[in-house]
């Protein structure tokens, strides 16, 4: 298709290659507290220490792990720190020596770890901190890239479909640089979803129709009032938020959900479709219950025999005609489309809830009809642009006449580039976006479809896609410098908002003010507030947790009935809303694990046994005791992704707690590792926990488990959809009991609470390492762990709430300074 402005697709490609590869050519200072002195033991009784419990197996003759002890200088170990920081790792766990070696007490423990935390902490703050030297080029990733659009052109749209996906890095995170590249491929997405993106934007018409489909998931069950964006009285269907590009008629399309066959389901009695806009009915319609000839009984179904042919072809396309083609103005509406609800239950035996694929491929031809997709086409025909946010926040000026086009063009380009740009702009910038204009001023026929070609131009802008940080010329080979406080205000919005500075953010990095540790809180302060914090939620928290995996989640129809993607969706909402109050109301990260109370709707409150809740809508529940509820540990989003989906593994969970609760990720399970036994010895049945056992006389498997499995066997009390339970799968009672690596004996969900919270320096710890690998979009090196001490030192006075940690950060020398590139 040819470019309206004239501009050929591959000099488009070569210029945005040219710009990127010119800008890939070419600090706040802070002193880090030095931690109080403690009462710990001296060099030589560390050396005595590892002498007696290490050095066996790492020495340079066995190296176990890489590691060798007896080599490395004790009385210095800033000068080993990288090695040291991985010792202090499993002094804190406990998890080393192995279990059923000798190993020493825990205060002695405790004394090493703390000696070797104070010189090396000491050592640090005596010779300036190291803050890393994140990548110079960050690509922004897909998230950061709808929020930027969002925030720059008052237009939200998923941009999911336009853009490759991202890769996540070893830190769990997907906003990490090294590992967002740019390829040729890449540009050329880019540069289409520029394009699309600034025509919708600007109001300019499309070339022709579109069509997108929005799927209902097969397994969401639609027995209730399915959203509260949709009327009350209403059962079943979706709402769906689609931009409409202009003003003009468009049509929307409904079909129905069908069994394996392609039968509707549902048809056997009528069914009234409502199609609504921003709330509003735009039409009616009826469908099923005009059946013609004999119905085929579900028995029949299952066993392919065919029916009457003039009943087969109606109930496969009794949904032909769902649809209603209307004028829509311009602009993101909420199009929903659901079925009025009726309240009855089928004449004859009464049938079980179906669920799973069950449920998927059962015909239910006197039940109720479901929807399964909702499609939007358009426009058919063009009325005008409309009067849109987008065109709003984009035209700030209209020309009377063709001699005012430039200027008022100048003040627009300016304005937007410097919100894209994310620094003031200069006179080159404003000129460049200006050659656009002209270009396609001429080509379109418009002023608007000028604005709309220097837009698309803005888009694939480096300074736009890529966070750019330029060490300052005469900058010293390897040392720390001051990164400018836009460059911090960069940093700031990403970390908080995955998105842009606005405006005020912007004005005071201009004014040279906003690394002033007053002004810098206030700042932060203010952000937290914003409603765009929210993508602390959306995307630190659910990468930290993994809940991105929910997606993954199955429960087999026969071990779990109660599976369904309605609870899926309930679990991963709980988790979103729970871990969005703390934020909000910041309160301590404590409570993630102390917390009496949680979210829930009627759906999610069945399945935890809650009485009272009724319908979609998410509260806040207390729990009486916290015995069985309460916290993270105890909810179905962890729960359930940390499960097969026959049955629960200790081992997915005790290695998920060790990894994102207690940053101490085991190691990769060696090759050839046999598969749990599905049999207890000799054949007979047996319990998850005696085949771990079984699986554990393998010495290959033995020390890692020993490790991983503990913490997992404290939460056996949940089953694999995170309902409580005290019989295993096979019947026998649940034994939650589990003597943890560092020797301490845990019993439930109780027990595992109290023992976290026993070490809570550990999980605030991680909990700041996660946050600041994020932040930074790099991975947490040894040399940032006396930051991240002395964040968790000075939070503690507040009760580790969220602001103190999110505020350590930002202060750090690793959020406001940056390493030059060391001499060649």
């Amino acid at each position: 298709m040819q470019h309206r402005s004239g501009v050929s697709r591959a000099a488009r490609v070569s210029v945005f290659v040219l710009l990127v590869a010119g800008w890939m050519a070419t600090a706040l200072s802070s002193v880090q507290t030095a931690p109080q002195q403690v009462s710990s033991p001296s060099a030589p009784a560390l050396r005595a220490v590892l002498e007696s419990y290490c050095v066996a197996c790492h020495s340079q003759k066995v190296r176990t792990a890489g590691l060798a002890l007896d080599t490395v200088d004790v009385t210095r170990p800033a000068a080993n720190a990288d090695v040291w920081e991985k010792v202090i790792t499993k002094l804190r766990m406990g998890t080393m020596p192995p279990v059923g070696r000798p190993r020493p007490d825990t205060a002695a423990y405790d004394a090493s770890a703390r000696w070797l935390e104070t010189e090396i902490d000491r050592a640090v703050a005596a010779a300036g901190p190291n803050p890393g030297r994140p990548a110079t080029v960050h690509r922004l990733n897909r998230a950061e890239y709808r929020n930027a659009i969002r925030d720059l052109l008052a237009l939200d749209i998923d941009v999911a479909s336009l853009l490759p996906g991202d890769a996540t890095s070893d830190t769990g995170f997907d906003n990490n640089a090294e590992v967002l590249s740019i390829s040729t491929a890449q540009l050329e997405r880019y540069m289409s979803a520029a394009r699309r993106i600034t025509r919708l934007a600007t109001g300019i018409p499309p070339t022709g129709p579109g069509f997108e489909t929005f799927d209902v998931p097969a397994l969401l069950l639609q027995e209730d009032r399915q959203s509260e964006e949709l009327p009350l009285g209403s059962r079943g269907g979706a709402a769906v938020r689609h931009y409409f590009p202009v003003d003009g008629d468009y049509l929307i399309k409904v079909r129905l959900r069908t069994n394996y066959q392609d039968f509707i389901q549902g048809m056997g009695s009528p069914h009234q479709l409502d199609i609504r806009i921003d709330g509003q009915l735009v039409k009616r319609l009826t469908v099923g219950g005009e059946a013609p000839g004999r119905a085929v009984p579900s028995s029949f179904t299952s066993t392919g025999e065919a029916g009457d042919p003039k009943w087969e072809e109606y109930v496969r396309t009794a949904d032909e005609r769902l649809e209603a083609r209307l004028p829509v103005k311009a602009g993101p509406h909420l199009v929903g489309v659901s079925f009025v609800r009726k309240m009855f239950e089928p004449e004859g035996i009464l049938q079980p809830r179906q669920a799973g694929e069950v449920h998927a491929n059962e015909v239910y031809y006197d039940g109720y009809a479901n929807v399964g997709s909702i499609s939007i086409g358009g426009p058919y025909t063009v009325t005008g642009p409309g009067d849109t946010p987008s065109r709003r926040e984009i035209f700030i000026c209209r020309p009377a006449r063709a001699a005012e086009e430039e200027a008022c063009a100048a003040k627009i380009l300016a304005k937007m580039a410097r919100r894209a740009y994310r620094r003031p702009t200069t006179a080159k910038d404003t000129q460049a976006l200006l050659g656009f204009f002209k270009t396609g001023r001429e080509a379109g026929g418009s002023f608007d479809a000028g604005i709309q070609l220097a837009l698309e131009r803005m888009l694939v802008d480096p300074d736009f896609l890529l966070r750019i940080e330029r060490d300052p010329a005469g900058a010293a080979p390897g040392r720390a410098y001051r990164l400018s406080d836009v460059e911090v205000a960069s940093r700031l919005s990403f970390f908080l908002w995955s998105s842009i500075p606005d405006d005020v953010l912007l004005t005071v990095a201009e004014s040279g003010t906003l690394t002033d540790a007053k002004v810098l809180e206030q700042q932060v302060r203010r952000m937290l507030a914003d409603p765009r914090a929210s993508a602390l939620t959306d995307n630190f928290v659910t990468q930290w947790l993994q809940l991105r995996r929910l997606s993954d989640v199955v429960g087999d129809s026969i071990a779990y009935p109660d599976y369904d993607t309605n609870l899926v969706e309930s679990f991963r909402r709980e988790t979103e809303l729970f871990i969005g109050s703390t934020i909000k109301d910041d309160r301590s990260i404590l409570d993630l694990l102390t917390a009496n109370y949680t979210f829930v709707n009627e759906r999610l409150a069945k399945h935890y046994g809650i009485p009272g809740v009724y319908g979609n809508r998410f509260r806040r529940v207390t729990f009486p005791s916290t015995d069985q509820r309460g916290g993270l540990l105890a909810q179905g989003s962890l729960l359930s992704l940390t499960s097969y989906p026959t049955r629960t593994s200790p081992v997915l969970r005790g290695k998920w707690l060790l990894d994102t609760i207690l940053g101490a990720p085991p190691p990769a399970p060696p090759p050839n590792v046999p598969d749990l036994p599905e049999t207890g010895e000799g054949g007979r049945p047996a319990s998850v926990r005696e085949r771990l056992q079984q699986h554990r006389t393998n010495p290959v498997c033995a020390t890692c488990h020993a490790t991983i499995d503990p913490a997992g066997f404290a939460l056996e009390n949940f089953d694999g959809l995170g309902a409580w339970r005290t019989v295993d799968e096979g019947g026998k009672p649940i034994d939650p009991s589990a003597t943890m690596p560092n020797g301490v004996t845990v019993h439930g969900l109780p027990g595992l609470r109290a023992m976290l919270l026993g070490q809570r320096e550990s999980f605030v710890g991680t909990v700041t390492e996660k946050m600041m690998a994020y932040a930074l979009g790099r991975t947490i090196e040894y040399y940032d762990r006396p930051t991240v001490r002395a964040i968790i030192r000075d939070a503690a006075a507040s009760q580790y709430r969220w602001s103190s940690l999110i505020l350590g950060i930002v202060k750090s020398p690793a959020f406001v300074m940056r390493r030059s590139q060391d001499a060649s």
